[in-house]
């Protein structure tokens, strides 16, 4: 039974989000914005047997967060598990360890990742609250409304099909802001078919104002909708060149429908080393040595999740066995060459309306602070000369490297 929703106004049309805070190393409010995954489950960021340099121990990480506010990196985007799976075999959950890093930080952003479903959005706004309050406004969240069937139905709850679990997403985020904003004196109310409230009153509110950013992926119909409607940021898979463009355009020109407003973020790997040649062995020696168990059935998994979407496509609905490798498609982005490639590629990227972009990497002792120290003051160099604006340009340069082959 659905119910018509009945709430105090929620900031997910007309309000805007501050610009970027001014950066210790970068206070340019334009500026291309970075962060890195986290790794706060075993196996990194790929899918494969290759040795890795990466912990995903709290000291390991602690260490990598303060490599990257040292770097200029802005977030930290930590992963959710509740169960293991393919090459994840253990999971630090991602709220209690995004806080815990944000404990032991000054500047970065910490952005913990919610299931709802498992996650009730009451316990969630509350508890992100007052770590936004012990970290003085430095929290934010990815609403993930899952993929992995296992996951939701091994403790009890029910595995929506899609187009209901992002619904239930979509409320979870208006709840979210809701809570968060609703006036002192009258609290929150809301009437949905997924959660009810009456005069809910949370107190202390969020630091940061209006509220905490919000972050969601997909590819579906669904997921592009939410973006349009209630998110801050809209998380993209990696891709090609037409397929970034096409994807963009399409949320935004849904967004423009609901006068919200969506930043873009993308997915990508980085692979830096002296030559293109050496960059790309690496790549091959990752995809060489993948967990071909694991692939599949991680590839089995999304695809059944893919397949109840309205349109069929879901969030790897083109990608092959080599691509997800990694995770997220991160291979597709193409950050794999020298320092001056992979620079010359990220502000392409930011030329076809990328806000940030999320790295990833195979040995994150070293190559957090190498990206810092050989990729990002060149990509910060080129914004000066005003590289970024003009994708055409760009894609005369370094746009062949997208393009579908």
């Amino acid at each position: 039974m659905r119910y018509a929703a009945r709430m105090h106004p929620i900031p997910t049309k007309t309000t805007k989000m501050p610009s970027p805070k001014v950066h210790p190393l970068n206070g340019d409010p334009e500026r291309l914005l970075f962060a890195y995954w986290v790794p706060n489950v075993s196996g990194g960021l790929v899918i494969s047997k290759i040795p890795q340099k990466t912990g995903w121990d709290l000291e390991s990480n602690i260490r990598y967060a303060k490599a990257a506010e040292r770097a200029g990196i802005e977030y930290g985007l930590t992963q959710i598990r509740f169960l293991a799976s393919y090459g994840a075999v253990k999971q630090h959950e991602s709220v209690s360890f995004s806080q815990a890093i944000l404990g032991a930080t000054e500047s970065i952003k910490i952005i913990a990742a919610l299931l709802p479903g498992i996650w009730s959005p009451t316990v969630a706004a509350k508890q992100l609250a007052s770590i936004d309050n012990y970290s003085n406004g430095r929290v934010a969240v990815n609403v993930v409304s899952g993929w992995f069937k296992a996951e939701f139905t091994s403790v009890g709850q029910w595995w929506l099909d899609h187009a209901e679990r992002y619904r239930r997403s979509n409320e979870f985020i208006q709840v979210l802001k809701g809570i968060w904003t609703a006036p002192d004196d009258t609290g929150f109310s809301f009437s949905g078919d997924f959660y009810r409230y009456n005069n809910y009153r949370l107190s202390p509110k969020p630091v940061q104002q209006p509220h905490p950013e919000i972050f969601q992926g997909g590819n579906s119909d669904d997921a592009k909708k939410n973006a349009a409607e209630v998110s801050d940021w809209y998380f993209m898979n990696g891709n090609d060149l037409d397929g970034f463009r096409d994807q963009i355009k399409d949320v935004k020109d849904r967004a423009a429908e609901t006068g919200h407003k969506v930043r873009f973020a993308v997915n990508g790997f980085v692979i830096v080393r002296d030559t293109e040649e050496e960059a790309v062995r690496v790549l091959q020696e990752i995809q060489g040595q993948a967990d071909k168990e694991a692939v599949e059935g991680f590839q089995e998994a999304v695809k059944e999740a893919g397949a109840s979407t309205s349109n069929k496509t879901g969030m790897w609905a083109t990608s092959k066995f080599e691509d997800l490798v990694q995770y997220n498609d991160g291979f597709k982005t193409k950050l794999i060459g020298t320092k001056e490639q992979v620079a010359e590629r990220i502000v392409l990227l930011k030329s076809l309306g990328v806000n940030l972009v999320l790295t990833a990497f195979l040995h994150y002792e070293d190559e957090i602070e190498q990206f810092g120290r050989e990729v990002l003051p060149l990509v910060r160099q080129f914004e000066k000369e005003g590289r970024g604006k003009d994708a055409e340009y760009e894609i005369k340069r370094t746009g062949d490297v997208y393009r579908k082959k």
